[in-house]
């Protein structure tokens, strides 16, 4: 590591050390497998200067912020409301509500209290309420009738309004619909990806589970790259690889799987130290598609796990067993991140 050293004196004449680091992260000493094939079809970037952070977040969401065109050219509407959490969404719901009838009690009142007729209150913070109330109303189709347009003016602001309210709770409507019927895989995956015992050697594994009592996947496929900063001049390089793995398919997905790459042939990580994760930077992209009955769709799921979020000598703990009875199988979901360490036979 290089570094510059100044000797500061302090009172006492002693000598303080100071390293400057002239480089953020340590001379990387690891060296890649040179039998492993690069996967140059991630469609991400290579250039470690140009990357911020991680390509994939825990969520399955890409970590890219997208600029230089207006907002309402970046953002699509119906994607952006789809993704929403469902309290955001019900709080957009309402505050749309809210907003429309304060712009039509606005024209209401420009258009002047006596338009309307059938008001109880006398004062004109208590009309303006009731005025309030009445565009509730008429944008619900309710009508009660207590307070009604009785010129021009105000004849034309509910039928506007009324039509608004028609096209509003159908564009709610179909919000809905679409919230409830998309297609999701329902998948957890384990916080943490383990380096643990396999066979005569090692392997780096994850787990994930399909959380949901009545849900299920077939024909369930998985695709693992890893991207690994390669060591060398200036900021480096990224290249990614796909790993090979114990079992990329398997036809149905309602229990636990552990999804294993023996680091073993040609696995970048032949040759990989516990010290080596973080100056290669080291990421796992996980791809997963599989077919849900429930959508009659096939779904998708992301997900990624950084250097920090490895284990070194580690495996999972069982995650199901028999029931006490003994007719059928428990899958203990709170155990997905239950891992115990272990030492490892050989380094991979």
């Amino acid at each position: 590591m290089k570094c510059i050293v100044i000797n500061v004196f302090n009172r006492k004449g002693l000598a303080v050390c100071i390293n400057f680091h002239l480089q953020h992260q340590r001379m990387a000493s690891f060296r890649i497998n040179p039998f492993s094939k690069s996967n140059p079809d991630t469609g991400l970037g290579t250039k470690a200067a140009q990357i911020g952070g991680r390509f994939i977040n825990k969520d399955g969401s890409f970590n890219l912020l997208k600029e230089g065109l207006p907002l309402h050219k970046r953002t699509g509407l119906y994607s952006f409301v789809l993704e929403l959490s469902w309290l955001r969404f019900l709080g957009l719901i309402v505050l749309c509500y809210i907003l429309i009838n304060l712009l039509f009690t606005s024209l209401y009142l420009l258009a002047g209290f006596d338009q309307l007729t059938g008001y109880v209150s006398e004062t004109d913070w208590g009309r303006t309420r009731e005025v309030f109330y009445f565009s509730t109303q008429t944008f619900t189709t309710v009508g009660y009738g207590r307070i009604n347009p009785v010129a021009d003016g105000a004849d034309i602001i509910a039928a506007i309004q009324t039509m608004c309210g028609w096209l509003f709770f159908a564009l709610v409507t179909g919000l809905l619909y679409g919230r409830f019927t998309r297609p999701r895989s329902y998948i957890s995956f384990s916080k943490q990806a383990l380096i643990g015992p396999y066979k005569n050697g090692a392997a780096l594994m994850f787990r994930m589970v399909p959380y949901k009592t009545k849900h299920h996947l077939s024909d369930v496929k998985i695709v693992v790259n890893i991207s690994l900063k390669l060591p060398g001049a200036g900021d480096g390089e990224y290249n990614f690889y796909q790993l090979h793995l114990e079992r990329s398919r398997i036809d149905m997905f309602n229990m636990n799987w552990t999804i294993v790459h023996p680091i073993e042939g040609e696995s970048p990580l032949l040759n990989f130290k516990k010290e080596d994760l973080e100056p290669s930077d080291m990421e796992l992209l996980v791809q997963l598609t599989g077919f849900d009955p429930v959508f009659s769709n096939v779904v998708m799921q992301r997900t990624s796990y950084n250097y920090e979020e490895v284990v070194w000598g580690a495996k999972f703990k069982p995650m199901y067993h028999e029931s006490e009875d003994g007719t059928t199988t428990i899958l203990e979901l709170n155990k997905l991140d239950d891992y115990e360490v272990v030492p490892l036979a050989s380094g991979p």
